[in-house]
C-alpha cells in the first residue's frame, strides 16, 4: 500500500483499535505457486500492549502459507466508501473512495497446542459474548474429544509485525467544512459501512484538532 504523508496512520491506540474492531482479516504470503491469500478472524494478544495479534489457520493453510517460515502479510480492512464529487460542492472534483487499512507484515510464531487451544477460546468468547445465549467452546454438546479434535485441525499463530504501513485516507486534504459535508452524506446515505465511516471521518479531524 503506497503511503501519503497526510493520511498515515501511526498512533499504536488506533492501531489497535481499527484490528479489534475489524477482526476478520486478509492473509497474504508468497508461496511455490505464486501469491496465495486466505480470510481468518484474528484478535490483538491479550498479554501485549503492541500490535501483536494471535489467530489460526486450518489445515493444510499453515503449509500453503508457509507459516512460521515465510513473511505473512496480514490486511486489517476498516470502514470504506463511495465519495462523490458533488459533495464537494461547485468545484472541479473527481470521485474518490475514502477508507482506512492498516498491513502487518512479519514471519509469524508457531503456537503450542495448548497456547492455539487458548487462542480458539478467547476467540469464541469474543464473538459469543453477544449472543442471546452465549456458547462457549466447551459447551456442551462440545466435549474434550471433539474440542482436541478440533485444535489439531488448526494452526495457531502470533504475529508481531516487523513492518506497519496503515493509511487512513478520510478527506483530510479538505476544508474541515467539506468534511463535515461529507461525512453527513455519507451518513445520510444509508449503507451498511457508511455510519462507520463517517464516524471514522469525525474521528480523524478530532485528531487533528480540527473539530
Amino acid at each position: 500500500m503506497r503511503q501519503n504523508p497526510s493520511f498515515a496512520m501511526t498512533d499504536v491506540a488506533e492501531l489497535r483499535r481499527l484490528i479489534d474492531e475489524n477482526p476478520w482479516v486478509t492473509l497474504v504470503s508468497h508461496a511455490e505457486d505464486g501469491l496465495v491469500a486466505s480470510h481468518y478472524a484474528v484478535m490483538l494478544d491479550g498479554e501485549r500492549d503492541d500490535l501483536t495479534i494471535v489467530g489460526h489457520v486450518g489445515k493444510p493453510d499453515d503449509l500453503v502459507h508457509g507459516l512460521g517460515v515465510r513473511e505473512l502479510l496480514v490486511v486489517v480492512q476498516g470502514p470504506h466508501g463511495y465519495i462523490s464529487p458533488g459533495w464537494y460542492g461547485d468545484v472541479a472534483a473527481v470521485p474518490t473512495w475514502n477508507f482506512v487499512s492498516a498491513h502487518l507484515s512479519g514471519v509469524p510464531e508457531i503456537l503450542s497446542a495448548d497456547e492455539n487451544l487458548r487462542v480458539l477460546e478467547r476467540l469464541v468468547d469474543r464473538f459469543e459474548r453477544g449472543m442471546p445465549q452465549p456458547r462457549g467452546l466447551w459447551e456442551l454438546p462440545n466435549d474434550e474429544e471433539f474440542v482436541t479434535r478440533l485444535e489439531r485441525g488448526t494452526v495457531g499463530f502470533r504475529l508481531t509485525p516487523s513492518r506497519v504501513v496503515a493509511k487512513r485516507k478520510l478527506s483530510q486534504n479538505k476544508p474541515v467544512e467539506t468534511v463535515e459535508t461529507i461525512a453527513r452524506e455519507v451518513a445520510a446515505r444509508g449503507l451498511p459501512l457508511d455510519s462507520a465511516l463517517a464516524d471514522e471521518m469525525r474521528r480523524a479531524e478530532e485528531a487533528r484538532g480540527r473539530r
